[in-house]
């Protein structure tokens, strides 16, 4: 029975990268005779302090105690068949857990959903800015036997390292993704934004068209932001709400419209839609900026709207808001593009013969 080893850097469930990216695969896995098993070097308990600011002793211990975790992986490559890692083994410049991989007998995967190879730290850990090496992520590829990009862009930039690149979408899992209620007729309309605290300053590309929006419709529209719970905005009467797994669903599903603001810049062309995906997973009409796969996944004024300007978000807005039947048909249509093409259910053969081809 092939073994995979997963390196993340978080607990099963935490982060929306991992599930999204092959948590969310494991179960289909191992019904097809793979054991999985996931290596992560970030507890609960260190989640407190690594995403917040200072707290400098117990950030060295989180990373002290990382290269503990990454010294053990490596005693045991050996054991694996597959070791998959996700964007890095260290939240280090090093690249030294990598490169025993490919020394090892294991095949070697390297994921990715993100421009990576740019710097981008969050606020509460830019005095730890000095000990990445985004460069890294050009040797990583190098050194391994397949890459998963998660869409073309990234796709393009593996190329030059390395050969053997798989396009590998972030997808959904539509078994678990239904929405928990039936607002069409809701007399409030709630526009949505869903991140995390290192994201939050892409909601704020929303502020000027959620303005007019909001002096337009007045208390005929509420704002929910969900990711970081404190993030607030007076004028917008904002404040923001910590996500929870276990009421991710529900908090999504109290969404009239979704929103994904993007800057026009080379970390945003990386991204893979995931925000977006979850909004129209559970027929949430959605708009998104027109930004790297976004212009992919978004067929303009079929499933969703793409906006770029403060008045095309003002426009696409005031449509949906308008119009219950326009966003009970644009929410349906944005459901079945994910049913087909993002999907667990759509891509899962293809992740699967991805690790068999490595194997044969």
């Amino acid at each position: 029975m092939p073994k995979i080893l997963f390196i993340a850097a978080h607990r099963i469930h935490r982060s929306p990268s991992q599930r999204f990216r092959f948590e969310q695969y494991f179960g289909f896995l191992e019904s097809n005779g793979f054991t999985c098993h996931l290596s992560s070097i970030i507890s609960e308990d260190g989640d407190k302090y690594f995403y917040s600011q200072g707290n400098y002793l117990k950030k060295t211990g989180i990373l002290l105690r990382s290269l503990k975790i990454r010294f053990n992986n490596w005693m045991n490559y050996n054991q694996y068949d597959i070791v998959f890692v996700q964007r890095e083994a260290l939240m280090l410049g090093s690249t030294f857990f990598e490169k025993r991989i490919k020394s090892s007998k294991a095949k070697f995967v390297f994921d990715f959903d993100d421009s990576i190879w740019l710097m981008d730290t969050s606020d509460a850990n830019k005095k730890f800015e000095w000990l990445k090496n985004p460069q890294k992520t050009a040797k990583n590829i190098g050194y391994c036997d397949m890459v998963f990009a998660g869409n073309n862009y990234l796709a393009d930039y593996a190329k030059q390292f390395n050969s053997n690149v798989k396009i590998i979408p972030t997808t959904i899992d539509t078994n678990e993704y239904i929405n928990a209620g039936n607002k069409i007729l809701s007399e409030k309309i709630v526009i949505g934004w869903s991140g995390s605290i290192t994201t939050i300053k892409h909601f704020e590309y929303a502020i000027d068209f959620l303005t007019i929006v909001k002096a337009k419709y007045g208390d005929k529209v509420k704002i929910h932001v969900i990711g970081d719970k404190n993030y607030t905005n007076d004028v917008l009467t904002i404040t923001g709400q910590a996500w929870k797994k276990e009421t991710e669903l529900h908090d999504l599903s109290e969404f009239d419209i979704g929103i994904m603001p993007l800057p026009n810049d080379e970390w945003a062309n990386g991204k893979c839609g995931l925000k977006g995906l979850q909004y129209m997973a559970l027929e949430i009409p959605t708009i998104m900026s027109p930004v790297g796969v976004n212009t992919e996944i978004i067929q303009q004024g079929e499933n969703g709207f793409l906006a770029s300007t403060t008045s095309e978000w003002v426009d696409c807005i005031s449509k949906l808001i308008e119009s219950p039947e326009l966003r009970l048909k644009m929410g349906k249509a944005a459901r079945q593009t994910v049913l087909e093409k993002y999907s667990v259910e759509a891509q899962k053969q293809r992740y699967l013969d991805c690790f068999n081809e490595l194997l044969s």
